[in-house]
């Protein structure tokens, strides 16, 4: 994650967790396990409940925190973790609810003596603690439903197809949550600060919830298209397909990508855009790698003149930093962003001012006809290409782009591969002092 992500990811756990705990000093004077466990259940519960809230509203793909969270592919990294962190936290939760049970049944614990419950007179309160057993009984089972949902989410040998239809199911688990915590959280909380902002996440969370159900996510930002064009690239296994675009597509901007829609049944996969925008010929193109169960038969599955689907653009990879020199790395299809910034370049105004760029092309697999074309492009543009095949030139390391270019600590860095090479790269140009936070550009391309 980026550090300001970080910061998010930090500050939400320690706001919500300062909130309660200013509301619950008790908490530090509860005598015994089951004193305790009301106390640590509550917690739990209101952490929880909030970070699923937090993760419905970031899916929603919010133009708005698209742009304060550097993009889409950033957001969606806050929200993983996000549901990660809610999923630890629930079956925290859960263990504290039933292990004081097994202890008791064990005989390890005596269950504490209760004397007659106080009457309620407050209706409101009344009318909802008759729904606790209900509420209870449901969210045990929205749990496990949300354990299993998560994990599939989290293990990539799950098919994205069954990623992707389980991953719909999911809000309807969170609309449970929701009806087990309006519940059962501590009915005192509603009416202090942390009961109003939960309310809030759990009220833009629902909707985020039902605008998921009905598969209206990004709905606004979906056009039809048709593919007019398609070629092979054997040698390095990628597809490119051009797609003539239909009436709404805003344009976008080199660096971005798009989810495409192919086949319903198979859903939207998201694909860096290789191409620059041009309304008056206005075409797409996407390069796409043989890497999975969907990409691996795309050549055959895809046909000229068939209609697709093409939602975006999304994402800040957008080379926009006014630097007077840049460094750009794209290892293996990685090179797909760059493609399409030579694009935008080599039909820009030529007075416009432009930065001094050097491009490092890393790459294991050889096609001559796709690594001519990157050539030309290059050339086009006016920028210095480096290509390395890993078997004949050795493999591409931060010192080798150093020693490539002499005046690489008055670059911005622009990065797009594999995630351990970037996170190599970005960990040797920050101990040779660059300012990696501004200066280092990555772009996360993991939607799961």
């Amino acid at each position: 994650m980026t550090r300001t992500n970080l910061r998010i990811f930090w500050g939400f756990w320690i706001a919500i967790g300062a909130l309660w705990l200013v509301l619950n000093f008790d908490i530090f004077s509860a005598s015994g396990v089951f004193a305790l466990r009301q106390f640590i259940m509550q917690w739990s519960g209101v952490l929880a409940i909030a970070a699923m809230s937090v993760a419905m509203i970031l899916s929603l793909r919010s133009r708005w925190l698209e742009a304060r969270l550097d993009g889409l592919d950033k957001m969606y990294r806050l929200h993983k973790w996000i549901g990660i962190g809610a999923l630890g936290l629930s079956i925290f939760h859960w263990l504290w609810s039933e292990a004081p049970k097994w202890a008791v049944g064990a005989g390890l614990l005596e269950r504490p003596q209760r004397g007659p419950r106080p009457e309620i007179t407050d209706p409101v309160r009344a009318y909802l603690g008759s729904f606790r057993g209900t509420a209870e009984e449901l969210g045990e089972i929205a749990f496990y439903a949300v354990v299993i949902l998560l994990v599939i989410a989290l293990v990539k040998l799950v098919p994205y197809r069954l990623f992707r239809y389980s991953h719909r199911v999911l809000p309807l688990s969170y609309l449970a949550l929701v009806f087990h915590s309006v519940i059962l959280v501590d009915y005192d909380m509603w009416v202090t600060p942390l009961g109003i902002v939960l309310a809030l996440l759990m009220i833009a969370g629902s909707y985020g919830a039902l605008v998921s159900l009905v598969g209206a996510i990004g709905y606004k930002r979906r056009v039809t298209g048709e593919i007019t064009a398609m070629h092979e690239y054997p040698g390095v296994r990628s597809l490119e397909t051009e797609i003539r675009i239909g009436t709404g597509w805003p344009g976008h901007k080199a660096g971005q990508f798009a989810f495409v829609t192919s086949n319903r049944f198979e859903g939207a996969h998201p694909y860096t855009i290789a191409s620059a925008w041009n309304p008056i010929d206005p075409k797409i193109a996407f390069v796409t790698k043989e890497l999975g169960d969907h990409t691996s038969d795309l050549a055959e599955k895809l046909q000229i003149g068939q209609q697709v689907k093409v939602e975006g653009p999304y994402g800040c990879f957008t080379f926009d930093d006014g630097l007077p020199r840049q460094i750009w790395v794209g290892a293996g299809i990685g090179i797909t962003p760059f493609l399409a910034r030579l694009k935008e370049m080599a039909i820009a105004d030529p007075d416009a001012p432009c930065p001094e760029i050097d491009l490092f092309h890393s790459t294991r697999e050889i096609d001559e006809a796709a690594l001519e074309r990157i050539a030309a492009d290059a050339r086009a543009a006016n920028v210095r290409l480096h290509v390395l095949i890993d078997e004949r030139d050795g493999f591409l390391g931060a010192e080798r782009i150093r020693e490539a270019v002499p005046g690489w600590s008055e670059a911005s860095l622009w990065f797009c591969g594999p995630s351990g090479f970037g996170k190599s790269l970005r960990a040797d140009f920050a101990a040779q002092g660059m300012d990696v936070d501004k200066r280092f550009h990555q772009e996360l391309f993991e939607m799961r």
